[in-house]
């Protein structure tokens, strides 16, 4: 159902902002190719990486797992196609800091080949908590932003349905077609993503936000919604303005509800993902497929063939670039992303990862760093065009102070960073650069803090632990003093342990005066020998009877010599 006539909210500030759309919209989107080699990074999303399961030399198939996930907040990693991996070392990765990252490199045999792929069963019949496993084993992150694990947005937490589940449909910065063109041409697999995140959310309803500008893509979408027979998700066209695709500004537009500072969307009932997260999701659950490959539009007037391609994870950007007929001459600046969001890169020698939406190759800079900087003349048109009612001069002014207990005060990370007062600023003041700073360095003084608090802990407790051993030994060094001084002082101790010791040695002697010899061997003894024996039993029983011990040794004496 299209709503495009109900009533719609607005959000503060914004820009309407050429498009250059039409470069890259003018042909369907392009088959996936496969390259000589992939690069895989084993970090392409937030939170924790995937932890390595295959080695150097192992042969792989088409879908088959690389890397498990590692954590909760982590997704697992899978082959894009058939080949042998050659190398798991550091590469450079597509990142603003331009640092390098532990990656697999596939060598492709062309040969494409699939693993056995497993039969989903119906999804209406699964559990949500099922559902969202099968979500997270395909490797499924957001692919409209930062790449955050599909499966964790699709848990409601606490609650027991969603209010609203919102499709970002606006696709709102220059240059960028992508979901446009996915719109077009893969309407019903997006219908069918959206219904499979409603059942996991369950979510009371769905409303896919798209702006004006794109009428073919709302055609295609309204036409499958019509076919899926779903009432409960509704098409809405919101005015073309710049960062109406933003999270948080699609939400006040569509619901006119205000997301929490320092909140979550799913505070206030409402979960946001993105058209090409929702078509991934069709391919997952529906066809066993996962997430392999994705559509980038390569555009601007650097690139000779402009376009949408769907492109293998892993594919490095220069073979994609040569593939779609290579550069101009004079192009100057390559940008991942758009032209307000994305940032440079210092090379192509760098693999395409899930996050990568957008590579813009310009023959005129956007942004000349050779530009000279000009004080900042308190206009205040970069507070009157942020959408999230910041102060920018403030933030500027403390992040070049390099406040950063102060810049909090202001809301730092509030900041979409969607780059409008960069924009607009007279002076040519990179704002969003110093923005950019500020939070890795708060970041960056987090993580040193956790490190020192954590180490601080380690050794207080480790006194503790010290200074409770020595109580203890301490302790029973007293009690052990104690019991000695005790026994020591007891009366008549010396008096019964000499009354224990005689008694003993009576008990011995008697024992010794009771016990009778008894001769061994005497079978077969001579009259002679059994005499003596006779007469020896006869001087013993004799002996207990004198009292007189003298006459005993001479009695004792003369049986000897008479034995002899």
């Amino acid at each position: 159902m299209n709503r495009s006539n109900n009533k719609l909210w607005s959000f503060h500030g914004g820009l309407h902002l050429p498009g250059h759309k039409s470069i890259s919209t003018g042909r369907a989107i392009s088959k996936t190719f496969i390259p000589s080699r992939l690069i895989l990074p084993l970090q392409q999303h937030i939170g924790e990486s995937s932890e390595l399961v295959t080695k150097i030399g192992d042969k792989v198939l088409k879908g088959q797992i690389l890397a498990r996930a590692n954590g909760y907040v982590s997704v697992p990693l899978h082959a894009p196609t058939s080949g042998t991996i050659t190398h798991i070392e550091e590469h450079i990765v597509p990142h603003p800091s331009g640092l390098s990252a532990l990656c697999i490199t596939i060598e492709t045999d062309q040969k494409d080949e699939w693993i056995k792929i497993e039969e989903t069963p119906d999804y209406k019949n699964m559990d949500p908590s099922a559902l969202r496993n099968r979500i997270r084993d395909a490797g499924i992150v957001g692919l409209g932003g930062a790449g955050f694990p599909t499966f964790i947005k699709l848990n409601p937490g606490s609650r027991t349905a969603i209010d609203e589940l919102i499709i970002n449909a606006a696709e709102c910065e220059p240059y960028i077609s992508c979901d446009d063109m996915l719109m077009r041409e893969r309407a019903q697999e997006i219908i069918q993503g959206v219904q499979i995140m409603q059942h996991a959310l369950q979510a009371r309803r769905c409303l896919i936000g798209i702006e004006d500008n794109k009428p073919e893509a709302l055609a295609a979408l309204n036409k499958a919604l019509q076919l899926s027979g779903s009432g409960s998700i509704d098409i809405i066209s919101i005015p073309t303005r710049y960062p109406a695709g933003g999270e948080k500004q699609l939400i006040k537009i569509l619901t006119g509800k205000e997301s929490p500072s320092h909140g979550l969307p799913l505070d206030i009932g409402v979960v946001c993902q993105n058209t090409g997260t929702a078509a991934a999701v069709s391919q997952a659950i529906l066809h066993g497929k996962p997430l392999l490959s994705r559509v980038i539009t390569l555009t601007g007037d650097g690139i000779k063939q402009p376009g949408n391609y769907d492109v293998l994870i892993g594919t490095p950007i220069n073979e994609l670039i040569e593939h779609s007929g290579g550069y101009h001459q004079s192009v100057k600046q390559l940008l991942m992303g758009g032209p307000m969001m994305g940032f440079n890169l210092d090379t192509d020698q760098l693999p395409v990862i899930k996050t990568t939406n957008c590579l813009l190759a310009l023959c005129e800079p956007h942004t000349d760093s050779s530009q000279n900087v000009m004080p900042c003349i308190r206009c205040g048109a970069c507070m009157d065009v942020c959408p999230v009612k910041l102060l920018p001069q403030q933030l500027y002014w403390q992040a070049y102070a390099k406040d950063f207990d102060k810049i909090q005060d202001y809301n730092l990370f509030d900041c979409i960073e969607c780059g409008c007062c960069s924009y607009v600023c007279p002076s040519q003041i990179p704002l969003v650069q110093y923005y950019r700073f500020a939070k890795t360095e708060i970041w960056a003084q987090e993580r040193d803090k956790i490190k020192s608090d954590h180490a601080r802990e380690r050794h207080e407790f480790r006194l503790e632990r010290l200074e409770q051993e020595k109580r203890e030994r301490e302790e029973r060094m007293r009690k052990k003093k104690a019991a000695l001084q005790a026994n020591k002082n007891k009366p008549g101790k010396n008096e019964a342990k000499k009354d224990a010791i005689a008694e003993a040695l009576a008990r011995v002697k008697a024992k010794q005066q009771n016990e009778t010899i008894e001769p061994k061997n005497t079978n077969n003894l001579t009259p002679g020998q059994q005499q003596k024996i006779d007469d020896i039993n006869n001087r013993r029983t004799k002996q207990k009877t004198v009292p007189d011990k003298q006459p005993e040794k001479n009695n004792a004496s003369k049986s000897d010599n008479t034995a002899e």
